[in-house]
């Protein structure tokens, strides 16, 4: 069993203060129990629209944000997942980039946003760099294993399922899904339909408004939302078991009766 939490705030233009409001979300996450702590995407720095802002916010990963991040993973004894803005030594673009935080101080994971976020009137591709298609980043943590994605990821269900073939258990989803017509439908709907059809937990931590639609929640493997969060600012919780997953794909083997791969295009 490993209890999880998604972590729900507004990531602002300050990044200090965006390190306080994490630490301050995991502390209080892992006074509760939890073991792994999901933050939304873009928790360093958050300036919308897309601009050359985010570009001048960027940092290595050895930079000071990541560094700190680390340092919160350590002090609480947690997996602190998190999105950061990275720079890329070969590109004048960015890149938007998820990095696992383990308790022992190092870097567990490392997922860079493989679909950029180039719709609903929005064009992310022009200050980022979407990731190269690598076998999926997972990490482990008492016997669970758990994978990463990023916010618009979350329209290509190929995505997971080629994690969920990475041996993944869980599926952690850090967002900034933008609010609008239908938009939180979406979410709900498409975060309940990828826990249902890989037969998976997913945990989905969202910005709060007014940068994000909220509605973080960790979705069981049968669909079922065990833990939610409105629109306020907060952590909620929940547990993932190995025999929750065993008992679901029991009833339901719709990865074993699956007929079709997925390849690359």
């Amino acid at each position: 069993m490993v209890e999880i939490a998604v972590a729900q705030f507004a990531p602002g233009m300050d990044k200090a203060e965006n390190h306080l409001t994490l630490r301050n979300l995991v502390g209080e996450a892992s006074a509760r129990g939890a073991e792994v702590v999901v933050a939304p995407e873009y928790s360093m720095f958050t300036a919308p629209p897309t601009d050359e802002r985010l570009v001048a916010s960027a940092e290595p990963l050895d930079g000071p944000f990541v560094g700190g991040l680390l340092e919160i993973a350590a002090q609480f004894g947690v997996h602190v997942v998190a999105g950061v803005n990275e720079t890329l030594d070969d590109d004048t673009r960015i890149s938007n980039t998820l990095v696992a935080a383990a308790p022992d101080g190092r870097i567990a994971a490392v997922y860079r946003k493989l679909h950029l976020y180039d719709a609903f009137g929005y064009k992310e591709s022009d200050v980022f760099r979407a990731g190269a298609i690598d076998d999926p980043a997972t990490f482990e943590v008492d016997g669970l294993t758990f994978g990463m994605q990023t916010c618009y990821d979350l329209r290509f269900p190929e995505v997971t399922r080629r994690i969920v073939d990475a041996g993944a258990d869980v599926l952690l989803l850090p967002a900034q899904w933008v609010p609008g017509p239908l938009k939180e439908d979406h979410w709900t709907t498409l975060v309940r339909a990828r826990a249902i059809e890989n037969t998976i937990y997913v945990a989905a931590a969202d910005q709060s408004a007014r940068t994000g639609a909220g509605n973080s929640m960790i979705v069981d493997p049968m669909g079922v939302v065990l833990a939610s969060l409105g629109d306020q600012v907060g952590t909620a919780r929940a547990e993932a078991t190995a025999e929750r997953i065993a008992q679901v794909r029991a009833t339901n083997p719709a990865l074993a009766l699956r007929r079709f791969g997925i390849t690359e295009r």
